[in-house]
């Protein structure tokens, strides 16, 4: 009898150790795995953890982490957005060609105008019309490239006049020695995390997300919660496409392609779920702030770009992974 029940505590123990195991993997797996990064990055590159590399990393993850933050809400809202690269396609362009014809102020309230549009349009098929946010957003990704080489002619836009013109402010300019872009950026974090937080606003979006069906019986107009979280992506490419062509002061065509797996990445690094219902946009910036360091760390040991590629994916199908084990309480499963 003694050997019967010490071997239930050795299977009661073995199972307690294989949760608690999923449940750090899932919960700071990929945060072990970041510093690890760091910690062997460092000791192959001084540069590495320098202020001045670190301050860099942050600011040019601020273009990213501004359209996560936006896309954040659209998953948690149950869908995807991956028109959010050509739609900082168009928007770059449209604002730097736009300075010089009718100056930065109408520029700006153009470029904000016709790229919220382009959110609405995609709020309207996936929130009123019902059709899958995979496919409207993946055809609007092809639509959208192709208006931006129409309106382009598919060549480069400059601005003529960089050095006399206050439109340098939202790329180049700082504020108390920090630079504008990760003010930006932490500002409309701040913003959408109280939101979703504290307003019933963002719990009807995680309703939504979670349990669409519940939400509907519970009142909740789903339609338009989903409608809205396409204007607020819409809203965070417009801001991020004023940083970025007023850092550069000029655009090429295709400048946002790629853009919406590494916001992807960020986002599902954060551990956002895919499914919906659940994420945070906190989350989501050190999702992006970890992708940057990688990244940057890979750089700076001189693996070349499609390098940075190859080692995005892996994460992304890790994190998913860690995503899907935690929801089944397991890391493998022999299930078909």
């Amino acid at each position: 009898m003694a050997s019967v029940e010490q071997s239930k505590q050795a299977i009661m123990l073995n199972k307690k150790y294989k949760a608690g195991l999923l449940s750090f993997l899932s919960a700071q797996g990929i945060l072990v795995f970041f510093l690890i990064c760091m910690f062997a990055f460092s000791l192959f590159s001084e540069q590495f953890i320098s202020q001045s590399n670190i301050m860099t990393v942050v600011r040019q993850a601020s273009i990213i982490g501004i359209i996560a933050v936006g896309v954040t809400v659209v998953i948690i809202g149950g869908n995807l957005d991956l028109s959010v690269g050509s739609m900082l396609s168009f928007s770059t362009v449209l604002v730097v060609d736009l300075h010089d014809k009718i100056g930065p102020a109408g520029a700006i309230i153009l470029m904000f105008a016709l790229t919220l549009l382009i959110g609405a349009v995609n709020g309207f098929l996936v929130g009123f019309m019902r059709l899958n946010s995979l496919i409207v957003t993946l055809a609007m990704l092809s639509a959208i490239q192709g208006l931006v080489l129409i309106y382009s002619g598919g060549k480069n836009v400059d601005i003529a006049n960089q050095s006399d013109t206050w439109f340098a402010f939202f790329g180049r300019g700082y504020v108390l020695g920090i630079a504008v872009p990760v003010i930006l950026f932490a500002l409309l974090a701040i913003v959408v995390q109280v939101v979703m937080s504290y307003t019933s606003y963002g719990r009807r979006i995680f309703a939504v997300g979670g349990n669409p069906a519940a939400a509907v019986y519970s009142g909740i107009r789903k339609n338009w919660c989903v409608f809205s979280t396409y204007l607020i992506s819409a809203f965070c490419v417009a801001c991020a496409a004023l940083v970025l062509g007023s850092r550069v002061m000029g655009s090429q065509n295709n400048v946002g392609q790629g853009y919406e797996l590494l916001v992807l990445a960020g986002i599902i690094l954060g551990g956002t779920s895919l499914l919906g219902g659940a994420g945070s946009v906190w989350k989501t910036i050190i999702g992006v702030l970890i992708l940057g360091f990688i990244q940057n760390g890979l750089l700076l040991l001189g693996y070349p770009y499609y390098t940075q590629w190859l080692v995005t994916w892996v994460i992304i199908i890790l994190a998913v992974w860690l995503d899907l084990a935690n929801k089944r309480k397991r890391l493998f499963t022999t299930h078909s």
